[in-house]
């Protein structure tokens, strides 16, 4: 998995790439960058996972970690571009009824405007 961080209207756009799973790699996890950013004061969070390909229940868990973490701040934490096959995932999950989900970047970036 590789992640990317960009800004852009004052919101921190997480660019996931590859698969969200257990590593054994000495790799940070998603959670740990989240984490790190809420540290720096940051609160608001998109998660592109345009090319995300595989999440596992370690991938999940990371994203609720991010997710639980980020709530507990008074932050906010989004997801837009998942697949047909991720979207089944949360939906079996029940976590499509937890998290923000947009079908695209744009529309996801004018939700934070209306908090």
């Amino acid at each position: 998995m590789e992640i990317n961080l960009r800004e852009k209207q004052g919101i921190t756009v997480v660019d996931i790439e590859g698969e969200i799973r257990r590593s054994e790699a000495s790799n940070l996890t998603l959670h740990q960058i989240i984490k790190s950013q809420l540290d720096e004061n940051k609160k608001k969070f998109l998660l592109n996972m345009d090319k995300v390909e595989f999440i596992d229940s370690f991938g999940v868990g990371e994203i609720l970690a991010s997710y639980i973490s980020t709530q507990n701040i008074g932050g906010s934490l989004k997801l837009t571009n998942i697949s047909k096959k991720l979207s089944l995932v949360f939906q079996v999950t029940m976590l499509s009824k937890v998290f923000e989900i947009f079908s695209d970047e744009e529309k996801a970036l004018e939700s934070f405007s209306k908090e």
